[in-house]
């Protein structure tokens, strides 16, 4: 019997990346949630952003009730080059997207680094983006709800990240995710 494959998801705590992760499962992957604890909670430990005390609890529970294992992993370091970036393009009269960074650097960089020490062979994100292979060339491709799109932060993928890189949901609308979330 072979070995089911083994993907590494991010996890936010949100219903995106809770819903990936359980379609992943159930497609048989061997799936572990990955929280990136990027230290811009708030003070006062309330739901804040994408990376507070309360998200990483909600994301603890979700792969808890899912079966599945789950790591926190403190990004601090990393998301302050990505915020310098920001203020040095920003103070250079440009206008930088920190989104696109952290795609690029963490998720799809530091997140695959993780990856390949877990020996997982994929990272899948939440995003509604898809891939297609088009004369053997893996490319990123839009979501299908045009409304919640969100190729345009993952458009610096190289092809090595953009091979290893899933998104269970860029083919369904977001109101199908809704419903999977309330069956899962």
């Amino acid at each position: 019997m072979s070995e089911k494959p083994k993907i590494l998801v991010a996890m936010s705590g949100g219903v995106d990346s809770s819903v990936a992760a359980a379609l992943l499962k159930d497609q048989g992957y061997e799936c572990t949630g990955v929280f990136m604890c990027l230290g811009q909670a708030s003070h006062e430990g309330g739901h804040h952003g994408c990376c507070s005390p309360a998200d990483a609890a909600d994301a603890k529970q979700v792969a808890s009730q899912l079966g599945i294992k789950f790591h926190v992993i403190d990004f601090k370091e990393e998301l302050d080059k990505i915020v310098e970036y920001f203020i040095d393009e920003y103070s250079q009269a440009r206008t930088p997207n920190p989104c696109i960074q952290c795609n690029n650097r963490l998720k799809f960089g530091k997140l695959l680094d993780y990856a390949d020490l877990i020996g997982a062979t994929h990272v899948a994100t939440g995003h509604y983006a898809r891939t297609e292979n088009i004369d053997g060339v893996k490319r990123l491709m839009r979501g299908v709800d045009q409304g919640k799109d969100q190729s345009y932060v993952l458009f610096g993928f190289d092809q090595p990240s953009l091979q290893r890189a899933m998104f269970p949901l860029g083919g369904m609308p977001k109101s199908q995710v809704r419903e999977l979330a309330k069956k899962y």
